[in-house]
């Protein structure tokens, strides 16, 4: 069936008048009632009852419009769905993220992109950044948001932003009081850390850090998200350095103190694989970027 024939009814059913439906759709009234006369031939039915001063709906006539009007709005989001796929506006986008992340800016501007591309379905997937590099080099998602400065042939990387890191620390600790600490004053401490091997990048400059002042830090337990590791020291299992995002995670038992020392700072950054960047991909990161 011809779209327009159903465009055409639906303007006369909601006129009911001939004269006034024809001047909406721009066109004499004697060929919109040959259009409306072919259709009834066409289905059948009488969907209009006329006379020389009204027009009324049939009940076939009522039943017709309803499902006639949700024809051509699916019509409608068919060309509209279309369109937005040229555009890269429209698809599937797996994204993979720290857990740290979910306290930053990054969630700010993750709502920022879904509020201006409502029809990219995004997936998300919390993943250490030793996870997110297995994901993307195997197809299993698209981009990956970490702390990472991995140098690999077929992933590239933009750094999203920098931020300092703090110290979490029991809230009965001794120097809880104490408004900054020196690396001296904890170092003794032991420290809740992630490992090694699921977050080098962080571990590194953490550990480098204390290196540089002559601190050797003592690791007595690790945890893998940084919320879990608040919620250690909040135990009192020891103390720890995390991004400055994590002191957004209020946990009754904890407190968050700066350095004395100048702070050391880390990436946050997407990565994604060279050879697998699709528009919406290409949207996401764009936005990230601005």
């Amino acid at each position: 069936m011809d779209l327009r024939l159903m465009k055409y009814f639906v303007t006369v059913a909601e006129e009911l008048h001939f004269s006034r439906a024809a001047k909406r759709l721009n066109m004499a009234q004697p060929p919109l009632s040959q259009q409306i006369k072919s259709l009834e031939t066409m289905l059948g039915v009488q969907l209009l009852k006329r006379n020389n001063r009204t027009v009324e709906l049939t009940e076939p006539g009522r039943v017709f419009l309803e499902e006639a009007k949700k024809t051509l709005k699916q019509a409608e989001n068919a060309m509209k769905a279309a369109q937005l796929a040229e555009q890269g506006q429209i698809g599937r986008l797996s994204v993979g993220f720290v857990g740290s992340a979910a306290d930053g800016p990054f969630i700010h501007r993750l709502t920022s992109f879904l509020e201006t591309y409502p029809f990219i379905e995004l997936t998300l997937k919390e993943m250490t950044t030793s996870q997110q590099l297995d994901a993307l080099l195997a197809g299993e998602i698209h981009a990956g948001v970490l702390r990472s400065d991995v140098q690999h042939p077929e992933i590239h990387m933009q750094e999203f932003t920098e931020e300092p890191c703090m110290l979490v620390i029991p809230e009965s600790h001794p120097l809880a009081s104490c408004q900054t600490l020196s690396v001296h004053d904890i170092s003794s401490d032991p420290f809740i850390m992630p490992p090694r091997h699921l977050g080098p990048y962080f571990y590194d400059i953490i550990i480098g850090f204390f290196h540089s002042y002559g601190c050797r830090i003592r690791i007595a337990q690790e945890a893998i998200q940084m919320h879990t590791i608040v919620n250690l020291v909040s135990s009192g299992l020891g103390i720890a350095v995390v991004p400055a995002s994590v002191s957004h995670f209020q946990r009754p038992g904890v407190v968050y103190k700066h350095f004395v020392e100048p702070s050391p700072h880390v990436r946050l950054s997407a990565a994604w694989r060279k050879d697998r960047v699709t528009q919406a991909l290409e949207l996401f990161l764009n936005h990230f970027k601005a």
